[in-house]
């Protein structure tokens, strides 16, 4: 870990902002800007007045899934967390036990072949690890029903014990959200898109900033573990990697709303710096060593501090930016997790210039 921050449990965020007091919306969070080592403290509504006509923001259509289903193992409950489906069908799934307190806390995965009863007669049947780097994560093999079906009559959204109720799945689902044809999706809300409303799309749009959407479904990240992520299945449309190329060859600066905005965009960037559409899986982890070929800023929530999310944090905005954003952020008692508040990176130079500047060189 490469920034060492202990979050107080009181600044973990339990409830969605627009459920914290009358009249608030889903953008009455606060948010954190840097600029290098330099930061100001703003409110998100302002979101659209700190950008620059021109900035192309890149938004994930992912939709959040109600990946956690109750099941049982013999006469043992479990809760099933489906994360990933396969390319053969088959699907990562992630068992936890329940904490008694609505939540659930981390189990001993596998062995091969447990089966796990859910509901209407369908069977879960352990196969194999997902990787090498442990047996948290399974692929199972699912009979007696689709998954997506499954998941709509009685699944709910994943929640981790920091939260103080269950909440409905549209809780879940942010502004940019589409429905996948196969009934795919996260397993875990896109959250740094979480505070945008349509009136404040809107209003960056009429200041002259464009959206270009991608795709990432995120697959399950529980709080308790910190492995670099899986494979996660993404597409960059052409239209979006048009745009994309477009905004760096002119003034504009492209801005990544969230973690999976970044490892697509850069999932689908060839080393000429020029981006492709592209569908498929990424592996791809962003190190300050790779770096970033493509995003200048980017949005994220504020969140544990795991090995891989820092990482990609300090390739777009270098070491000393992160460490003096994180003690900014817990020294004015921002709130963390997928409700909390959230952070804007910026670059601290024009991103044109700078370009332009490597080119001639």
């Amino acid at each position: 870990m490469t920034v060492a921050v202990r979050v107080p449990e009181e600044l973990s965020a339990r409830v969605p902002a627009e459920q914290r007091g009358p009249g608030l919306d889903r953008d009455a969070v606060r948010l954190l800007v840097s600029r290098g080592t330099e930061v100001s403290h703003h409110v998100f509504a302002e979101l659209p007045r700190l950008l620059r006509a021109g900035d192309l923001l890149v938004v994930n259509t992912s939709p959040t899934l109600a990946a956690a289903v109750d099941g049982w193992i013999g006469h043992t409950r479990v809760v099933v967390h489906f994360s990933t489906r396969g390319d053969d069908g088959r699907w990562a799934v992630e068992l936890r036990e329940p904490d008694g307190k609505g939540t659930t806390r981390a189990r001993a995965g596998g062995p091969e072949g447990t089966e796990v009863r859910l509901p209407e007669g369908v069977r879960l049947v352990l196969e194999e690890p997902l990787s090498g780097r442990g047996e948290r994560l399974w692929w199972a093999g699912v009979s007696g029903a689709e998954v997506p079906a499954l998941l709509r009559e009685h699944g709910r959204p994943i929640r981790y014990s920091y939260t103080e109720r269950d909440q409905p799945l549209d809780v879940y689902q942010t502004v940019f959200s589409l429905p996948a044809e196969d009934g795919t999706g996260s397993a875990e809300m896109p959250s740094a898109a979480r505070p945008f409303t349509a009136r404040l799309v809107a209003e960056a749009v009429s200041r002259g900033v464009q959206f270009a959407p991608i795709t990432l479904h995120t697959g399950v990240a529980s709080a308790e573990a910190h492995e670099p992520p899986y494979p996660e299945r993404f597409a960059v449309p052409e239209a979006s990697a048009r745009l994309i190329n477009a905004v760096r060859a002119g003034d504009g600066r492209v801005i990544a709303i969230g973690t999976t905005a970044v490892r697509a965009v850069e999932s689908a960037t060839e080393d000429d710096g020029v981006v492709r559409a592209r569908a498929g899986w990424t592996d791809l982890v962003v190190t300050p060593e790779r770096g970033v070929r493509v995003v200048d800023g980017l949005l994220t929530g504020l969140h544990e501090p795991e090995a891989s999310h820092l990482l990609m944090l300090e390739a777009v905005a270098g070491r000393a930016a992160v460490g003096r954003s994180y003690e900014e952020a817990l020294r004015g008692l921002y709130l963390w997790h997928e409700f909390g508040d959230v952070h804007l990176i910026l670059p601290e130079e024009d991103p044109h210039a700078v370009r332009c500047s490597r080119n001639s060189g």
